[in-house]
Order: C-alpha cells, then structure tokens, then sequence
C-alpha cells in the first residue's frame, strides 16, 4: 500500500480552553492520525507548558512569515504552533492566515475552529466523500455549520444528530449578506453557494489559490471566502451526516471584542480597539463583492479568480449585492441557498426580487404602556432615511400581552420583519401606543 494522503488543518484558537481537547479528540478519531499536519494560530498567554502537561512532545521549531513556529508531535500527528499574546491578535483571519503559513505540500486541506468533536474515522470518511464528489465537480468543497455539542459531563448527549445547510438571513448595515442555517435530510451532499468559516474541506491547493485575508476580522469572513471560492471554480457542498460537531455560543468564553476594547487601547495593551478593526474589514469585504473600488494596486491575492464571474455566483444565490435583494425563493418556505440555471433575462430576474428587512427591537414599558396602563394597541411605522412611510404594522393589546409573558423582565423583544420591493433603506421606528378611550399616546423614535 501507498502512504496515505496527507491533511493539512488550519485552527485558529483565541483564548480557547476547547483547544486541547479539540485536538486530543480529532486525533483519537482519527483512523490515520500520522498523516495529519496541524497548524495552530495560539492566541493565548503564551504559556507554552500548558501543551506539555497535556503529553505534547517538543520537537524544536522553526520560523515561517516572521513567528517561531513551535513543533510538537503528539498520537502520531504533527503539530506545529504559532504563539501571540491575545493582546496582539488581529482577528479571525488575521489567525487562519498564520496558521496557512504553516502550509506544506498536502493532498488535503481542512479548517475548523479550536471547540469541535469529530466522529470515529473522520479523515477517511471527509476524504471518501469528496472524492466521490469528484465526479460531479473537478472541484469540490466540504462546508457547513456543523451540529451542536456542549462539552462537559454530558457531551455525548448532548451532540445533535442533524444536518444543516447555509442559507441567507439578511444583509447587515454594510450591505454584507449574512447567514444561518436550517436542517435537511438527503443521501448524498447538496450543493450550496456559501462556506461556513469553522468548517470547510476541499483539495490541499485551495490555501493557496483562495488564502485567508489577514485583513479581514471576522464578520463578512464567509461571504467573501464563498464568493473568491466560486470565482476560483469550487463548488461547494453540505454534507448528508454528521462529520464533528461545533460548540456555539461560547458564552462564558473569553472573546476578542471583550479584551481588545476602547479602554485597552488607551492603556496601550492593543494597538487598536476591535471595532476599528471589523469597521476596516467590513469596507475590504465589500470592495471583493464590487460595491467599493478597489485600493491602489488591487486585492491579489485575496480577489476574484477569473474561472467563473460575481453576476454568475449572484445568480447562482440568487441575491443581488449591489440592490441589497434576493429572489422570494431564497426567503420562502424552503429557503432556496442554489439555483442551478442563469436567468434567461437579467431584467427580469430583478424584477422578481424583494428587499427583505429584518430588526429585532426591544422595547421598555414607557414605549408600549401609556401612563394609565390604558393601551388597546401599538403602532409601529418604519420610515425611509428621506423620511417617508415604508412599513406599518399594529399589535393588538393581546398580542403585546403575549409578548409581556415571554420575558421576566419588563423589557420585550419584538421582531420586525418585511419585505418591499423598493430600493429604499430603512431610516427610523416610530412607535405609539392608542388607546380606545384617551386616543393617540406620546410618539417615540428610535433608529433603524
């Protein structure tokens, strides 16, 4: 027999104690551990005995793109570290970028984050079904959200047997399209137009023909790799089983908006607070989806390839950037994430798209109660940034009343969602209560 095909894995970890046991459980998994070469961006406290103590072997270093490289061989695997102070982190991709610097010759390449599980037999089982996808596509790619997992006592509980595939949610105040996903059931993987940043799996060349953007810090990671993927010829794929397992939310997790703050960057700990980091990298996302020019001297190699067109992964989406719409197929019922054939007019795929607005407010007892506690309904009227009347919806005294019972505070969430065929953006809510016996209540504005 032949040496078994190589994977090179990317992680970036960020304060993450998931990291290690991601680690002892991808290898104890996997069904040819010596063939996998795993590349860490550590953004950490630099204290590099926390990998000893856990049986890692030293086996020296070496420096690549200006770090040492720490080396470690561990159940049979290689793995070699970059360490940062978390202070000095740059982002998400920033990290990933690191870590593929790390990048040797390999036969497969896969990127996950640092608080996963995987199933036995993993790396066989990734590399068997993109092979079999090698005869619908000479260039396949594995991506989706993979099912949940909580670690603790009862993590194998606790892992979800479902499948999901990407789709559109809505397009953030950037113009950036955002995703979620929903469950499906197949026999085989479908096709998809977008990429999921914690999981993707594809051929090994893919780190350097589509390598991650330092400059890009976390929001429009996906949406951007998806398009320079599709541009490149990948197609991508959601899996129809189970193949590991993510740990969302992370709510008692150290994050990097939580350190790198307004208030580190006066101290001098960072060079730069977060959100001047993602308000940067948000306006370099959309220059690669063609609603910003480029910069002096372009994007290479972070662009577009020249195999396939962004009009044509539009209409394969079924969104168009620039209008900031999608076809109702994409919003309705089944949430269509590919279509298959171009339109035969582009006029008239426009014609038939939406606007589609989404906004979660949350409401304080002064916006829905009058001061006699006398209300029979609330008014809401969403309005354009040239100030004219865009959405109006009313909710009666007992639906607010079933809004009140969702919370235990006297804060509510109300959802306001709809959809419009005009170009305009929303500008500003105004809400006011009515009441059958006193009338109209005082008006509140608040911003879209």
């Amino acid at each position: 027999m032949g040496n078994p095909a190589t994977i090179f894995i990317s992680i970036a970890s960020y304060r993450d104690p998931q990291l290690i046991p991601t680690l002892q459980d991808m290898l104890r998994h996997a069904s040819q551990p010596e063939r996998l070469h795993i590349a860490v961006c550590w953004q950490d406290d630099e204290d590099l005995s926390l990998f000893t103590r856990h049986g890692f072997v030293p086996m020296g270093s070496r420096h690549v793109a200006g770090h040492e490289a720490f080396i470690f061989s561990f159940q049979q695997a290689r793995i070699e570290l970059i360490s940062v102070h978390y202070y000095a982190s740059q982002g998400a991709c920033w990290a990933r970028s690191l870590a593929e610097s790390l990048f040797e010759a390999a036969d497969y390449f896969l990127q996950i984050d640092s608080h996963c599980r995987f199933i036995p037999g993993w790396d066989n089982e990734m590399i068997t079904t993109l092979r079999q996808l090698a005869a619908k596509s000479p260039r396949p790619v594995l991506s989706s959200y993979p099912p949940a997992f909580v670690p603790g006592e009862d993590e194998e509980a606790s892992k979800k047997r479902y499948v999901s595939r990407l789709i559109f949610r809505e397009f953030n105040p950037q113009g950036l399209p955002m995703f979620s996903s929903t469950p499906f059931e197949s026999p085989e993987p479908v096709r998809g137009s977008y990429l999921a940043g914690g999981f993707i799996f594809t051929r090994g060349d893919f780190v350097k023909e589509i390598p991650n953007d330092p400059q890009i810090f976390f929001a429009g990671e996906e949406i951007a790799m998806a398009v320079r993927a599709f541009s490149h010829g990948y197609d991508i794929y959601h899996p129809h089983k189970p193949l590991l397992w993510h740990y969302y939310q992370r709510k008692e997790h150290s994050k990097v908006w939580g350190d790198h703050t307004n208030q580190a960057k006066e101290q001098g700990s960072v060079e730069k607070a977060w959100w001047e980091r993602d308000a940067a990298s948000k306006k370099r996302v959309r220059t690669v989806l063609g609603l910003e020019s480029e910069p002096e001297g372009g994007l290479a190699p972070y662009g577009l390839g020249k195999i396939r067109t962004l009009a044509q992964f539009e209409y394969q989406a079924g969104i168009c950037l620039k209008n900031g719409t999608v076809l109702p197929e994409v919003m309705a019922e089944d949430k269509v994430n590919f279509f298959s054939d171009p339109p035969a007019d582009h006029a008239e795929w426009l014609r038939r798209h939406f606007a589609w607005h989404k906004k979660t407010l949350t409401l304080s007892k002064t916006d829905y109660e009058a001061d006699n506690g006398d209300v029979s309904a609330l008014h809401i009227s969403v309005y354009t940034q040239q100030n004219e009347l865009f959405h109006r919806q009313t909710l009666t005294r007992s639906e607010l009343h079933e809004l009140r019972q969702k919370t235990s505070s006297e804060d509510i969430s109300l959802p306001v969602e709809f959809k419009t065929t005009s170009l305009s953006k929303p500008g500003s809510i105004r809400l006011c209560t009515w009441s059958d016996s006193l009338g109209w209540g005082t008006v509140t504005e608040k911003t879209w």
